[in-house]
């Protein structure tokens, strides 16, 4: 782990030996804090993390990076350019380091680190499937290397500068999902990373309210094309059954290798079949030779995310018995995954977020299985110009897919529109306002044989009918 020297030299280019205390990692979140950690004060829409440093040191941060001056007297040391003297340094523990802007100096830091640490970084975004394949992805490259990967969703400007944070001299590869709100964002992401491979996974309109039109979100997704270095150091892994994705092998200097089941590509996948919740069956080509891959993942459109991953696994050198075994045995960490209740129903948690691409390939997997089919779908955010067709679009093939139609929010109202217009049963179709109101009576509603599908936009809180559904059985 670094240590506050590496902080200082980072943000100032000077060596301060009597520095030389070992910081145990970073933290954003005072409560996180713990003995020897450096504490990152952002001021937030709602919180100002200035508010909250002598709640880290209490629980035992040694260091603070703050840009404010503080209403109350701590050990400062001003790291501003023009107003940091090497050679008057001071320790005094704990102690806050000043700077012009946290944001910058934490991202600074981290570029530093991650340049300090020889790894190969392979940086995955796209609009839909970008959790699942860094998961895969780390969980294959690991049967070989030591993976370093951003938990959760921290995959943007905060969380992809602290996940480099926790780089160590034996980490061989970091897998980083790479999130993306305005252009100019995942350029910024690969000044700090420098990934050497780049995924991309397709172009919806999801978070268009932010960045604009699709044409939008599909150049500021190709900034990680277009950043990686030249051929042969880089690789774009690019989606070619996907315009907007095909188009961006004209914007990169790196190796193109695509991936693709309807297209032509250098990985291409056949012979798919669904096996409900027990997973699925393809067959994967490469250069002239088929590989029969068995995998626990769920559903049709789970083939991308193995494409993906399998494609990483290539390019760093993996050979293909070992590719086969790591994808049958592989347990990662995606946001779908079944519960079986106590009452026997079953339940298909996807309710971290939801887009049109992302709903409609869930409620294929729903429409593949046994028993009576609960779809129970949340208001889909930020979509923008795209918001009215994407419900619609929803709404209608949640008519072909589902038993039971539960739907969540103003503007499902839409979706439950369509799914009428499409011949739904109206008397097989509820609508609530909010979760709140949804909870307990879908939760009475749901019986042993059914299976039961949850998902929306994540301030939805889809999963208050969860845990109403959990508690109830």
């Amino acid at each position: 782990m670094f240590n506050l020297q590496d902080v200082i030299s980072a943000l100032t280019g000077h060596q301060i030996s009597p520095l030389d205390v070992r910081l145990s990692g970073a933290v954003i979140d005072s409560r996180n804090a713990v003995k020897g950690s450096l504490f990152i004060a952002l001021p937030g829409e709602r919180v100002n993390g200035h508010d909250y440093v002598q709640s880290a040191f209490d629980n035992g941060a040694l260091a603070a990076l703050v840009d404010q001056d503080m209403a109350r007297a701590f050990n400062t040391l001003d790291l501003r350019e023009n107003k940091f003297d090497p050679d008057s340094v001071t320790l005094s523990l704990p102690i806050c380091l000043r700077v012009d802007d946290t944001l910058t100096a934490l991202q600074t830091f981290a570029s530093d680190w991650r340049e300090k640490h020889p790894v190969r970084t392979i940086g995955i975004t796209g609009s839909v499937g970008k959790t699942s394949t860094k998961e895969l992805t780390a969980s294959l490259l690991s049967e070989k290397f030591n993976v370093l990967k951003n938990p959760g969703n921290r995959n943007n400007e905060i969380g992809l500068p602290l996940t480099l944070l926790e780089l160590e001299p034996h980490h061989d590869v970091a897998v980083l999902e790479m999130g993306f709100y305005v252009p100019g964002e995942i350029r910024t992401l690969c000044e700090i990373a420098r990934p050497q491979v780049g995924v991309v996974t397709n172009i919806g309109t999801v978070h268009a309210e932010r960045a604009g039109t699709q044409e939008t979100i599909a150049r500021g997704k190709a900034e990680l094309v277009e950043s990686l270095p030249a051929a042969p150091d880089g690789t774009a892994i690019l989606n070619m059954d996907d315009p907007w994705v095909k188009k961006m092998s004209a914007k990169t200097r790196a190796k193109v290798f695509t991936y693709a089941i309807t297209e032509e590509a250098d990985l291409t996948a056949s012979a798919i079949e669904t096996q409900g919740l027990e997973g699925l069956s393809c067959t994967l080509t490469f250069k002239g030779q088929d590989y029969a891959i068995q995998s626990p993942l769920l559903g049709e459109f789970s083939v991308y995310t193995i494409l993906r991953a399998a494609s990483v696994a290539l390019v760093e050198g993996l050979d293909w018995e070992t590719i086969q075994a790591g994808l049958a045995v592989s347990q990662v960490d995606l946001r779908m995954h079944p519960i079986t209740l106590k009452n026997g129903a079953v339940i298909l948690d996807d309710t971290y977020n939801a887009s049109p691409a992302s709903t409609i390939a869930a409620l294929k997997l729903l429409k593949g299985l046994k028993g009576q089919r609960v779809a129970i779908l949340g208001d889909m955010l930020e979509l923008g110009a795209y918001e009215e067709m994407g419900h619609q679009s929803v709404g209608k093939y949640a008519a072909t897919a589902a038993d039971v139609l539960i739907l969540v929010g103003n503007r499902s109202k839409t979706t439950a529109d369509a799914a009428l217009e499409n011949g739904f049963p109206e008397e097989d179709l509820q609508w609530y306002p909010d979760s709140q109101q949804a909870a307990a009576p879908t939760a009475a509603n749901i019986r042993n044989g059914d299976v039961v599908l949850i998902k929306g936009s994540n301030s939805m809180r889809m999963d208050k009918i969860l845990a109403a559904l959990e508690e109830k059985s």
